[in-house]
């Protein structure tokens, strides 16, 4: 493989967009390519150009101006070139980063990178050669904030009653945020069909 300029690329991503909730991490896993969760790259909390929710008082976690696309977007080149990455850890509950890890492609001709955010490098990804596919998961809305909810309970990301707030929130916005990934580049695929993508990338 090869990108623009003649170098050539270890692999390629998927990038695997969807509302939060909608399984995007477990059609990833049982895809058997590697995945790169991309929400460890959201800004700290005390970043001064990371937006405040109006109401919960909070990160929005749900504007992508809380999310380094930058810097997302050059890991995703340096794997794709070198075959992996220093990556950043992030912690919702801590608002902030608090590690890094080393992330590699095993070998693999594609890897996954999924966050909520992964359909904003679409058209970047493309221009530089990066792109293997580009799909974002449509499910039930209600199925999605169910699973979102007890996720972010179990995980205790914030108080409880904070997150049934976000819930409620991001279950009304849902129609307008798929539309939008579908908008900058994603195709929508059923979970079938998701996880049918991913194989295909990988040579499965």
């Amino acid at each position: 493989m090869n990108e623009p300029g003649g170098h050539a690329l270890r692999a390629r991503v998927v990038l695997l967009a969807g509302p939060s909730g909608s399984g995007k991490t477990h059609l990833a896993e049982r895809s058997g390519l590697p995945l790169l969760d991309l929400d460890h790259f959201y800004k700290d909390g005390d970043d001064p150009s990371a937006p405040r929710h109006p109401t919960l008082g909070i990160v929005d976690w749900d504007d992508p101006q809380a999310w380094d696309a930058d810097a997302t977007l050059a890991a995703l080149a340096a794997i794709c070139r070198d075959g992996g990455a220093d990556v950043p850890v992030y912690d919702i509950a801590h608002d902030g980063r608090v590690g890094t890890r080393r992330f590699d492609i095993d070998g693999h001709r594609a890897f996954v990178g999924t966050g909520i955010f992964a359909a904003e490098l679409v058209t970047a990804a493309r221009e530089q050669g990066l792109l293997a596919d580009a799909v974002v998961v449509r499910r039930s809305r209600l199925k999605n904030f169910l699973r979102r909810l007890t996720r972010d309970i179990v995980e205790r990301r914030k108080p409880p009653r904070t997150l049934v707030r976000r819930g409620l929130a991001l279950l009304r916005a849902e129609p307008s945020v798929v539309a939008r990934q579908i908008a900058l580049g994603c195709r929508p695929c059923n979970r079938e069909g998701t996880l049918a993508a991913l194989r295909a990338a990988g040579g499965r």
